[in-house]
């Protein structure tokens, strides 16, 4: 069943023959070196020129647009002096973890366990287990278990992921009140 649904999504996102999906783009990314544990769901391909230089553990989840800087560009400014300078660093990812939509991880940043990191947020350096992080600079603003225990009372909270398009839609559209008068 998931391998039917993963190939219907495909066939939606992107162009005939292309696999688009986090499996597919798990496999193409070990291929370029980035290691990568079990039961990840990653939706983007952005991993910089050393992709080698990344690490991401089990059961991680990584949404669109999510890039991996594993090199500082600046060091080119400095090329006069020292003309093959590069500024590298590596970027690791703890089990549990989740990046949200358009999050930037900078040279050296590894982030712990079970944390959650909100879209955009661009992160540099050490992030504790456990944490909530969000901004420009990312900063720890609280713990990811409180604010995912807020998630799951939240009356928006509904538990439609796996159900047929069908369904989800109708159920989605109910929950709000958006039905399609008949």
């Amino acid at each position: 069943m998931r391998d039917w649904l993963a190939r219907l999504v495909d066939r939606i996102r992107g162009a005939a023959g292309v696999d688009r999906s986090d499996a597919a783009i798990v496999r193409r990314l070990r291929a370029r070196g980035v290691r990568i544990g079990e039961d990840c769901r990653i939706y983007s391909t952005e991993f910089s020129t050393e992709p080698y230089l990344v690490t991401i553990g089990d059961g991680v989840g990584i949404a669109g647009g999510v890039k991996f800087l594993t090199h500082d560009g600046a060091a080119r400014l400095r090329k006069a002096r020292r003309p093959g300078i590069q500024l590298l660093g590596p970027i690791s990812i703890g089990a549990d973890s989740f990046i949200g939509e358009n999050a930037i991880l900078l040279p050296g940043t590894s982030i712990g366990r079970d944390c959650i990191v909100v879209a955009g947020s661009v992160v540099r350096g050490p992030i504790p287990d456990n944490s909530l992080v969000m901004g420009n600079p990312a900063k720890v603003v609280g713990r990811a278990s409180l604010f995912l225990d807020r998630l799951e009372r939240n009356p928006n909270a509904l538990d439609t992921f796996g159900m047929p398009e069908a369904t989800r839609r109708a159920t989605i559209l109910r929950h709000f009140g958006l039905e399609n008068p008949s």
